[in-house]
């Protein structure tokens, strides 16, 4: 069974078009396009505010 959570998200039309393009000029899915673009901001918030530790980090 796949442990990966899923939730729906809610964007605007001009948002959800906006993806679909990066994401095809990236050759990705928008739903890796999505996920990289949370990695990245993510990352960039834990540059400047440390890292976010959680329970999952103990599976890794």
């Amino acid at each position: 069974m796949n442990k990966v959570p899923k939730f729906t998200l809610r964007i605007s039309p001009k948002l959800h078009k906006k993806i679909q393009y990066m994401a095809s000029y990236n050759g990705r899915s928008k739903n890796r396009e999505i996920e990289v673009a949370i990695n990245r901001y993510i990352r960039d918030f834990e540059n400047l505010h440390g890292t976010i530790e959680t329970e999952l980090d103990l599976d890794e």
